[in-house]
């Protein structure tokens, strides 16, 4: 297979160079690169796939939904009974009440909703973060191979918690346990998931800390997404949530903590010195009502990561909001910009501790990537790629993914996916789902 007549955006010591050019891909490989000059005066239009003419559009690597809720994609339009005008109360309300509802089969359509969202997105690593209490067994396993059917690649963990007594807690351990030791695969890795420090109690941030130890595990957890989680906290434990973590050793490199809303500075030192990465889900957070970053108190050494908490798959509007909020937080537009390419080659460093093939596009890496609905209206170059990302690229649709060397998505439709019959499963559980959700 070829790529030809794209701007390839390789990437090379924190530094994207883009180049004109034309890719080849072999047994599933980047086998060459050819650069050339800019000239769109001769563009083909091939009938097959074994040629794709970009016509000057732009390829990048792929992209990453670092913290999302696969389990919540069937939520759209439920009649939701209850207050929901504080966070509190949509978790009671909604989201409690919708995860213990969840079985295999409504698991499964919510891993194939997520794919296919996630594909038309340019999204083929996602890093997830389940919850179905009432069916915890296999859960993971189920997603796992929903999202290789569509070959996305994981990292998944379950959400473990006091919330519903003791039993569903072991069972949420043991989820994360067995699927570690039994389904994870070159496509498939494990974090091992927690819900939020105001439902866990002493004795289970002391049972994740010992299998943390034992398997060298990192953990994925929601950090102070609301007031609630510190203060119920401080009521129940006599400690926020980072002193709590920090006391039992959870956090490290490998883990990941969701939101970080209401943190402090002493918090941001703690999370510094442990190595862990911060995932910003700006959407979610907007659409909660639970505030804003505080992006001037972040320690610069912290990563940050970008997620979007189940709210959609589009990784691409959440990180251009993110620029457009620290604009308005006050940064300049070269501080602006420092933090978003911060972020961006944190990303990278983080997903390689667990997939260490991610590509950089280089020759000999994994053919890993995408390609947008942009064509720039002015030489892109490695000075300059910064101005057409924010303002270009992120505008603009994906139009053709390609993973492992396969053509997932081509001129925006997806490849040997039957989208029709997936719909139908999808509305069939939905439709359990939300009849179940009325019934209570």
């Amino acid at each position: 297979m070829k790529i030809i007549n794209a701007w390839v955006c390789q990437i090379r010591d924190d530094l994207i160079l883009p180049i004109f050019g034309d890719i080849e891909i072999h047994n599933h490989k980047i086998v060459s690169i050819h650069e050339k000059d800019f000239d769109l005066s001769n563009l083909s239009k091939p009938s097959n796939d074994e040629i794709i003419d970009a016509q000057g559009r732009v390829l990048t690597i792929p992209n990453v939904n670092y913290h999302d809720h696969i389990y919540s994609r069937l939520a759209k339009g439920l009649d939701i009974k209850g207050d929901m005008d504080n966070f509190p109360n949509i978790l009671k309300n909604l989201w409690w009440k919708l995860d213990s509802l969840l079985d295999l089969e409504m698991i499964a359509a919510s891993a194939q909703m997520a794919a296919i969202e996630s594909i038309k997105s340019g999204v083929t690593y996602i890093v997830d973060h389940h919850s179905s209490p009432n069916c915890a067994k296999d859960s993971l396993k189920t997603i796992s191979e929903i999202l290789e059917k569509f070959s996305i690649r994981s990292l998944l963990c379950f959400e473990t918690t006091d919330r519903n007594g003791k039993l569903l807690k072991e069972e949420g351990f043991s989820e994360n346990s067995n699927y570690l030791k039994q389904h994870t695969s070159v496509n498939s890795k494990s974090l091992l998931g927690l819900h939020a420090s105001f439902t866990l109690d002493d004795d289970s941030l002391k049972q994740a800390s010992q299998l943390v130890q034992e398997n060298n595990w990192g953990v994925h957890v929601h950090l102070c997404e609301d007031l609630s989680d510190p203060l119920i906290s401080e009521q129940k434990y006599s400690n926020r949530p980072v002193q709590r973590f920090t006391k039992y050793n959870l956090l490290n490199k490998k883990s990941i903590v969701a939101h970080g809303i209401h943190l402090n500075a002493e918090e941001f030192e703690l999370i510094k010195n442990s190595g862990a990465s911060l995932v910003f889900n700006i959407d979610s957070n907007m659409n909660n009502s639970v505030g804003l970053q505080k992006y001037k108190l972040i320690p610069k050494e912290i990563p940050i990561l970008v997620g979007t908490d189940g709210m959609h798959s589009n990784i691409a509007r959440s990180f251009k909001e993110l620029f457009l909020q620290i604009r308005h937080a006050g940064f300049t537009f070269d501080e602006a910009f420092a933090f978003i390419i911060k972020s961006y080659f944190a990303q990278l460093k983080f997903i390689k501790q667990y997939f260490s093939d991610f590509t950089s596009l280089q020759i000999g890496d994994r053919a890993d990537f995408i390609i947008w609905d942009y064509v720039p209206p002015t030489p892109i170059n490695k000075n300059n790629f910064w101005g057409h990302y924010i303002y270009g690229i992120l505008e603009r649709q994906v139009t053709t993914v390609i993973q492992n060397g396969t053509i997932l998505l081509k001129d925006g439709k997806l490849k040997n996916i039957d989208e029709q019959i997936i719909m139908e499963q999808i509305y069939s559980q939905g439709k359990k789902l939300s009849s179940n959700f009325n019934e209570e």
